[in-house]
């Protein structure tokens, strides 16, 4: 179902080319990916997290029959924004982006040329989607789009921090060794590219063609290199690998995700997926045999370097190690940028603000509890 409505009560002499839709029906949601796309490349803020490939396949395999709230705002034939959510209860009634929790970024598209109608707009449109329900947007990349709706958002409103995640300057690998906090550093990174070389590690940038096998792969590696250990276990489950297929398939096909296989004696060893968009490349997945220790072979060196090859010449801007603060990512010095939640509500339904607030203080308290007790046992 779509539903076309006027925005608000402005007036046609103000706005007389914009046209927002509420689209609940999956065949609308699907019909939208040329035009998704176009504006997918008119907004410098995405990542690939907002292409219409990544969200569409995420719904076909995550969402749920009649919770499908898809925001349009079209100037003519061409869409100039788009908020891509869904409607649920629990805990809280609430707006929410699709692709949680395997998307490590969320965000709306906003045209870059916008003069500021079109934000208006949606911020308009939201603001009537969400009568009983909170806007709660979670995993916002600091100069994510949706914060020129946050900016105009006209009733209660709160910004509190989220996931932390690492990026690095999308240069050559060259460059990121030469940014190491010791020539000790530099030495031993470039000694391991060159064992890597040594022991005749090659690596295939996989076609279109064979991305469903390579993914595949990558999965049976994943699950081998995290056996016995605490894996997140969404990655091991049938939906998330039809997602995963469906999804890069296409992200392929459209230059948005390459897919690399690493091979060792003639076998296939690792495999990732990096997804790209116009400002970032991010290391997403990968798989590794864990026979690698063995061998010596620096699976992270190994990863890095081909994702800085996908970069552009730093044209992309970011390297994004993506959520996570782990220390071999810490060890090349990335930059620590935190996501942001943006809720926003209604006043009738700013209650719901505030149990989010007080369930959102709750877990940050827990976490750091728990990072003390851990930096403690480390000592």
């Amino acid at each position: 179902m779509t539903a076309t409505y006027p925005l608000g009560t402005a007036s046609p002499a103000r706005r007389p080319d914009l046209v927002t839709e509420l689209v609940t029906d999956d065949a609308a949601f699907a019909a939208l990916g040329p035009a998704w796309g176009r504006l997918y490349g008119r907004c410098a803020a995405a990542t690939p997290f907002q292409s219409h490939a990544w969200l569409h396949s995420w719904w076909l395999s995550y969402g749920r029959p009649g919770r499908l709230r898809l925001l349009v705002v079209r100037a003519g034939r061409e869409l100039v924004a788009v908020a891509p959510l869904m409607l649920v209860h629990r805990p809280l009634p609430a707006l929410v982006p699709l692709g949680a929790p395997i998307s490590d970024y969320t965000d709306v598209l906003l045209d870059d040329g916008d003069d500021g109608r079109a934000a208006g707009a949606l911020t308009e449109a939201l603001a009537d989607a969400a009568r009983t329900a909170l806007v709660d947007f979670r995993e916002v990349r600091p100069g994510g789009a949706v914060e020129r709706v946050y900016d105009r958002w006209r009733g209660p409103r709160r910004t509190v921090r989220d996931s932390p995640c690492l990026e690095l300057p999308a240069v050559p690998m060259d460059e990121l060794i030469a940014r190491l906090p010791s020539g000790k550093s530099g030495q031993r990174a470039r000694a391991q590219l060159r064992r890597l070389t040594a022991l005749g590690v090659r690596r295939r940038v996989v076609g279109a063609e064979g991305v469903e096998a390579a993914l595949g792969r990558l999965l049976e590696l994943h699950r081998l290199q995290w056996q016995g250990r605490k894996v997140t276990g969404e990655h091991l489950r049938p939906r998330f690998r039809e997602h995963l297929v469906r999804a890069v398939g296409e992200m392929v096909r459209s230059g948005n995700a390459v897919v690399t296989e690493f091979l060792l004696d003639g076998e296939v060893v690792v495999v990732d997926v990096t997804l790209l968009s116009g400002s970032l490349a991010g290391g997403y997945l990968y798989g590794a045999h864990p026979g690698l220790r063995q061998r010596k072979a620096d699976v992270a060196v190994m990863l890095l370097e081909a994702c800085a090859e996908h970069c552009g010449g730093g044209q992309r801007g970011t390297l994004s190690l993506l959520r996570g603060d782990e220390p071999y990512k810490r060890h090349w010095r990335p930059e620590r940028v935190v996501n942001r939640r943006l809720l926003m509500a209604r006043r009738r339904t700013a209650p719901l603000l505030t149990a989010a607030l007080c369930d959102a203080a709750v877990r940050q308290r827990g976490r750091e509890v728990l990072h003390r007790w851990r930096e403690r046992g480390r000592r």
